[in-house]
């Protein structure tokens, strides 16, 4: 359907004129995306505040057969929350659905709306004296409603699940403008499908996440974190065999890092630097959360690495000292994404694999790599105790980037590839948006994939939402 001005003013009228944006130069942010890699246009941002308007704008849009491309904080790393070229489609700003509904500390949970910014969450639960435990290094900005879509992960999945698992009901506009309130608000309900399910993780696909019901926990007593510094993969995945018989459920992080990706985060982010005197081959950052005490998070993570030296697992390590110290351990981790930028081309896979199989997986897919692009640069980083990994190649140094970045499809292929022979996931937490969407249909299963397309047509039969991503 083309968007004339006839029908868009018809849009506007919903959200009003202050609240629609159409102005080349007021659009614009909401076509950045962070990887600049995929471009695409609009003329019509609309920015509603109430669940009834986005009600009332995706009724219009089926009636009308108009594209809705939803958008939250517009951090998204594969293309999910932005249009196509035809400058057809209207971008949906759930930003102003901001409001906290209710924060209950009794009941471990709380209610909020898609728009509100993850680290407000995380802000508003502490308030009342409990945990909201996602943390995403884009936590600032990237809202919760764009969260639950993406199904997002995190450095805490090890000890609380994804996204996914720290919800328990939605409040969801579908594509024809029906509202489905499944706020939930108990962990035990058997009556019949579980239908949150079906959108977390759609990427807005079947319909709009407008508020959602939150799992709290309560705050540990005391943290522990510890930078280690190891030969190899095969080293760290027996330290996090000795951290989860000591700590059990208080592991709350283990991390993975190459030397590389230490070098860049030093090189390129203001006020990180290599807590470690000595060059390490691998580092690993281990997160210990106690429910009894700061103590009891130290005892437990000094014991992790007497026990670590005397197997000649560990080389050297240090612990934190302070919470701003347990900060500065983790901002070197999570700088490690945008410090690659400044290297020149990278390479993105976001993949996961058995955690027994990490360190034979990074042995075969570096040998993989090297013998398509001698001289890459491997960043191979993050959460080790999940199995997830950022497995990033950084292009050789000296050589041409646009000649680097287009061969991604091909080096993709053989990296995903082995992922697969490995019963892993080329997508472990950053969805499939545009990026990895033929790669998908060449992954599920034919009977995965008509299931797919059958419960989009069910919900989406006028193809109204998000078109172009995930099927």
């Amino acid at each position: 359907m083309t968007l004339t001005p006839e029908l868009a003013a018809r849009f506007i009228s919903i959200v009003g004129e202050k609240n629609a944006l159409r102005d080349a130069h007021d659009i614009e942010p909401y076509l950045i995306e962070p990887r600049e890699k995929f471009g695409g246009k609009t003329t019509l941002v609309l920015r509603p505040s109430e669940v009834e308007e986005v009600s009332a704008i995706l009724k219009l849009a089926t009636e009308t057969g108009t594209a809705i491309v939803p958008q939250g904080g517009n951090t998204g790393l594969v293309g999910g929350q932005m249009p196509d070229a035809s400058g057809e489609q209207i971008i949906l700003s759930l930003s102003r659905l901001n409001k906290i509904r209710s924060v209950e500390p009794s009941g471990n949970l709380m209610i909020v709306e898609a728009g509100v910014v993850l680290q407000k969450v995380q802000e508003a639960a502490e308030k009342a004296g409990r945990l909201f435990p996602l943390s995403l290094g884009s936590e600032g900005s990237c809202q919760i409603g764009g969260n639950l879509s993406s199904n997002a992960g995190g450095t805490a999945v090890l000890a609380y699940g994804n996204t996914r698992e720290l919800c328990l009901g939605v409040e969801v506009v579908l594509p024809t403008g029906e509202i489905l309130n499944d706020l939930r608000y108990v962990k035990k309900d058997n009556t019949g499908y579980d239908l949150k399910d079906l959108f977390v993780g759609a990427e807005g696909t079947l319909g709009v996440i407008t508020a959602a019901v939150l799992k709290l926990f309560p705050l540990p007593k005391g943290k522990g974190v510890a930078y280690v510094g190891l030969n190899s993969p095969d080293d760290a995945l027996k330290l996090l065999a000795l951290a989860q018989s000591h700590a059990g459920a208080s592991l709350t992080g283990f991390e993975l890092m190459p030397r590389v990706g230490v070098e860049f985060s030093v090189a390129h982010t203001e006020g990180v630097r290599d807590p470690l005197q000595g060059v390490h081959n691998w580092y690993v950052l281990i997160d210990i959360s106690s429910s009894r005490s700061a103590e009891d998070a130290r005892e437990t993570i000094e014991a992790i690495l007497t026990e670590g030296f005397e197997a000649g697992l560990v080389e050297d390590a240090t612990i934190a000292d302070s919470t701003a110290q347990e900060k500065s351990f983790w901002h070197m981790r999570e700088a490690m994404s945008m410090a690659q930028k400044p290297e020149g081309g990278s390479i993105k896979h976001d993949i996961s694999v058995p955690v027994a199989r990490i360190p034979e997986f990074i042995t075969e897919a570096d040998a993989a790599v090297l013998e398509m692009i001698p001289g890459a640069r491997i960043v191979s980083f993050g959460h080790m105790g999940d199995g997830n990994l950022h497995y990033n190649i950084t292009q050789p140094k000296g050589a041409d980037k646009e000649a680097f970045l287009a061969r991604w499809g091909e080096v993709n292929a053989r990296v995903h590839g082995i992922v697969r022979a490995y019963k892993g996931s080329i997508s472990a937490e950053h969805g499939i948006g545009q990026l990895k969407r033929k790669e998908l249909s060449e992954t599920k299963s034919p009977v995965a994939l008509d299931l797919m397309r059958r419960i989009k047509t069910s919900f989406d039969p006028a193809g109204i939402m998000n078109p172009g991503k995930v099927i």
